[in-house]
Formats: structure tokens, C-alpha cells, sequence
């Protein structure tokens, strides 16, 4: 797979996951709505800014970025949430979200590593570096 194609995948990730955020941000109810309506925010708040930063790495390297949500779901690891879940199945959702993102990542250090494109692959180790302590603590939230 070509280093543009794992970007743009990841791309596609991100921004399915945005739009599943936002839903669950909006959608959450229960005795923890007050934590996860704001959690969920800072969530989909960060999914937006990486977003950003693939989209013009991907341009800095020479690629095109994928920039439609058909575009998007085709190439998404992340499938979209139908339903609207309970508070801890949303949680558990992000969860799932996350570590798929942070598998999808290392194979893309990988591609950039056998590139010779450290840049690229810094900003997927600093991701994952974020993405593992949230995923410890949503995992902590859960039991």
C-alpha cells in the first residue's frame, strides 16, 4: 500500500470517527451526561485539528486527500454508528474507534519508516502516544 493511500485511509478514519463523536455528543443521556457531553467534545474537537494535519501532509507529500464523505466511507476502517447506543456502549465504541486507530497508525510509521519520512511518522507516534493514555483512561471510566 502506498503512503498516500495509508493516509488517506487514516484520513477517512478520522473523519468517519468525527461524525460519530459529534452524534454521541449530542445523543448521550444519563447520570454521566454532563462528563461525556463534554468529553465527547474534546474528542471530536481533537478528531477535527488531526483531520487537518493528515489532510496537508498528505498535500506536502505529494498526494491528493480524499475530501468527501462517500470518499470517507469507502475507505474507513471506521463504520458509522447507526443506532444511538447507551452512554457506556458509546464509550466502548470509542474505545474500539481508538485502538483501531492506533493499529492503522503503526502500520503507517511503518510505510513512512521504509520512506525515509520521519516527519510523517512523528505524527502518527505523537497520535498514539495521546490516543493510549485516553484509551487508559476511557478504559478506567469503564471498570
Amino acid at each position: 500500500m502506498s503512503k498516500t493511500t495509508a493516509l488517506n485511509i487514516q484520513l477517512a478514519n478520522w473523519s468517519v470517527l468525527y461524525v460519530k463523536l459529534h452524534k454521541f455528543h449530542w445523543y448521550v443521556q444519563g447520570p454521566e451526561f454532563f462528563t461525556l457531553h463534554t468529553k465527547f467534545e474534546e474528542f471530536y474537537t481533537d478528531a477535527t485539528a488531526f483531520t487537518d494535519e493528515i489532510a496537508e501532509r498528505i498535500l506536502t507529500v505529494g498526494g491528493k486527500p480524499l475530501a468527501t464523505m462517500k470518499e470517507y466511507l469507502e475507505s474507513s476502517q471506521i463504520k458509522e454508528c447507526d443506532n444511538v447506543p447507551d452512554s457506556k456502549e458509546m464509550v466502548k465504541l470509542v474505545v474500539s474507534d481508538y485502538e483501531t486507530i492506533i493499529k492503522s497508525s503503526r502500520e503507517i510509521i511503518s510505510t513512512c519508516e521504509a520512506d525515509n519520512d520521519d516527519e510523517t511518522a512523528d505524527l502518527f507516534r505523537g497520535k498514539i502516544s495521546e490516543l493510549e493514555k485516553t484509551l487508559w483512561m476511557l478504559n478506567a471510566y469503564l471498570g
